[in-house]
């Protein structure tokens, strides 16, 4: 497992939270530079590293390939430049019309950066998640290349919608691929190593339902912590600016494959979730989450830069086992 999509222990936090210059273990950090993101995933720099933020890309930027941002402190990022210039041909064949990828995640295993991306259109779930794999994740390095890896797997005539990848290691080592967005919710199949892909005769099982149309949920994201696997999901609508309605709710199950419930015992097949992020103020629809050395990354709406969307950085806090993020202000 990679101790980058692990809660830190209570040492490693708190040099963690130092290098960051963030006094206490709580509250949104203070962010400068370019860190308007959308989707994103974090990989927090072991002391000495940069730090680095993959998210969804602009169809009018390099064919709106993944984007890629880089901080020395999490504290001030810079833009870096995009996966590709190009998409991969078979994306283009594949998805039709899709302007941009979306949502991507980062996981590293045996000294291999595995990137997962989605590839849509807005309103159809004609989608795919595709994979492609590098030795860093640093473009000034000289081995620095994103090799493409092609489909992991689509829902084209499918009841599931295949976007917002998330990649979990079990207590055994074996990888798995959650993603879902609205349809028949989110879903979780197994993987293999080294190629990460499917594993043979592996099929997705539904994990998360809210049971009523249009079943707005999506962004699952699990997190392994002291024997529960934590479920992270973004609920309501997104990408409406202030109008936004996201929020980000969390279940936990003692087994990868669910049955994931909420605090109060609520089956997340059964709309279940302990909310975990809302909006405040004017900070609106947070959501799109990912989890790096206990560091909370997301995207949200900031009505004081007239609706932009931006990276939010939250520490998160644990109380009873369960995980927490709160703004500075509550």
């Amino acid at each position: 497992m990679d101790i980058r999509r692990a809660a830190l222990p209570a040492i490693l936090f708190a040099s963690a939270l130092g290098m960051a210059g963030c006094a206490a273990p709580q509250g949104e950090w203070e962010l400068t530079g370019d860190y308007f993101t959308h989707d994103p995933a974090l990989v927090a720099g072991d002391e000495g590293e940069d730090w680095f933020v993959y998210s969804t890309g602009n169809g009018q930027v390099a064919d709106g390939g993944i984007q890629i941002r880089r901080s020395t402190d999490g504290l001030h990022w810079e833009y870096a430049g995009e996966v590709w210039q190009e998409k991969p041909d078979w994306v283009v064949d594949a998805v039709p019309g899709a302007d941009n990828l979306w949502a991507p995640e980062l996981y590293e295993h045996e000294g291999t950066w595995y990137l997962y991306y989605s590839a849509s259109t807005f309103g159809k779930n004609d989608s795919s998640i595709g994979l492609a794999t590098n030795t860093t994740l640093d473009p000034d390095d000289p081995a620095y290349e994103w090799v493409d890896q092609g489909e992991v797997i689509n829902s084209d005539g499918k009841d599931f919608n295949a976007i917002d990848p998330g990649i979990v290691e079990d207590e055994n080592g074996t990888p798995w691929l959650s993603f879902g967005s609205f349809w028949g919710g989110l879903q979780l199949v197994e993987l293999q190593w080294p190629s990460g892909l499917v594993a043979e005769g592996a099929t997705p099982a539904t994990i998360a339902d809210r049971q009523s149309p249009p079943n707005a949920i999506e962004a699952p994201y699990i997190l392994p912590r002291e024997g529960y696997y934590y479920l992270f999901v973004s609920k309501d609508f997104c990408c409406q600016g202030v109008q936004s309605t996201y929020n980000m709710a969390v279940g936990r199950s003692e087994n990868v494959a669910g049955p994931y419930l909420d605090r109060n015992g609520v089956p997340m097949l059964e709309d279940g979730g302990t909310e975990l992020l809302a909006s405040n103020g004017p900070r609106i629809g947070p959501g799109g989450q990912s989890v790096s050395d206990g560091v909370l990354a997301f995207h949200y709406y900031d009505e004081a830069l007239d609706g932009a969307f931006r990276l939010g950085l939250i520490p998160l806090t644990w109380e009873a086992g369960w995980p927490e993020a709160r703004w500075e202000d509550e």
